[in-house]
């Protein structure tokens, strides 16, 4: 059974958007994966880890370009939570590479912010994006 299955619930109608947050979602299972082998490994889990904080970062970027190019009047808290987000995960991947484990109480974590970022926060530009023909 997949940890964070992508469903219809997740999908906001915006084809980069949605591809993207597939993307992070995929890395958020293949971290789960992971940690449920008998013997996990560091490098495995570094390389996951790595790749969230980038792609994350990256996949930001891409909607707060979309913000300022329509310019989208909630960019200062939806940027916030970003922000938030961006720090917790950098946080999580420099405990690791100081030799901290990481368990799946991080997993859960990632898992229900996404969720939530993506179901409300996101959910809530849809209107916006939808006047200006993005969705």
């Amino acid at each position: 059974m997949t940890f964070m299955p992508w469903t219809s619930e997740l999908e906001l109608g915006v084809a980069e958007i949605d591809r993207q947050h597939q993307w992070l979602v995929q890395l958020t299972n293949n971290l789960h994966d992971e940690l449920s082998q008998p013997q996990p490994r560091r490098e495995a889990i570094g390389e996951v880890l790595e790749g969230l904080v980038d792609y994350t970062h990256n996949h930001f970027i891409v909607e707060e370009v979309l913000f300022q190019q329509h310019g989208y009047p909630e960019t200062p808290a939806h940027k916030a939570e970003h922000d938030g987000f961006t720090s917790k995960a950098m946080e999580l991947l420099m405990r690791f590479e100081t030799g901290e484990e990481i368990t799946f109480e991080a997993l859960d974590f990632l898992k229900e912010w996404l969720i939530h970022h993506i179901c409300r926060v996101d959910r809530a530009y849809l209107p916006f994006f939808q006047s200006k023909g993005l969705a």
